[in-house]
């Protein structure tokens, strides 16, 4: 598999020339660094081309970098069911320069680049609808950004009692940044929200042998 991969990586780097950045595979997948304004034209040359066929989208989403001067990666994941080949593609981006969207060629990719606007703010041009799509009307600032802090915003939901939509502060509901790492085989030392009864009735844990 690595070899097909290794070829296409090749054939695709020598076809496209300068729209290819580079390219590696990692963990039995091909990932293709592409050049921001070119994303739309590799997309559709993968599409077309005898050796591609990539129509399928799987995913678009962002990545995080903020100690970098590009901190979004957009990466895009396609299939091709002719070839049985899966292909990563990786477009960097900052804050304020738009991606070229892909949704006039795959309009599959609308939802997932208007995720990567909602919860990242990576811009796409050429979008047909780029609002939000996860996070409340009226959400400020987006929560899978590094440094989107964990207080001091406000979200906003309909009401039932008061039969309006009231702003209140966001409450996080789990403590996203605070693991023990406690074996599983051993639980944990405290006692987690409903598992009182258990905790009190259940034998103590043993490990397997």
């Amino acid at each position: 598999m690595d070899e097909t991969l290794n070829e296409l990586g090749d054939y695709i780097a020598a076809t496209k020339g300068e729209a290819i950045l580079g390219h590696s595979i990692a963990y039995g997948e091909l990932t293709v660094i592409v050049a921001r304004e070119a994303i739309v034209d590799v997309v559709a040359w993968l599409m077309d081309d005898p050796k591609g066929g990539f129509v399928n989208i799987v995913d678009v989403c962002g990545v995080d970098y903020p100690e970098r001067e590009n901190r979004f990666d957009v990466v895009y994941h396609l299939t091709s069911p002719k070839r049985n080949l899966r292909i990563r593609l990786k477009v960097e981006t900052d804050e304020v320069t738009p991606v070229p969207s892909i949704t006039p060629i795959l309009p599959g990719a609308g939802w997932f680049e208007r995720e990567a606007y909602d919860l990242y703010g990576i811009l796409f041009v050429g979008h047909p609808d780029l609002r939000r799509i996860l996070t409340d009307y009226g959400f400020d600032g987006h929560p899978l950004r590094k440094d989107f802090p964990l207080t001091g915003y406000v979200e906003v939901r309909y009401d039932d009692e008061q039969k309006r939509v009231v702003y209140e502060p966001v409450r996080l509901t789990q403590e996203f940044r605070d693991f023990d790492f406690l074996s599983p085989w051993e639980g944990t030392d405290y006692v987690m929200p409903g598992d009182e009864k258990a905790k009190e009735s259940a034998p103590p844990a043993t490990k397997p042998s």
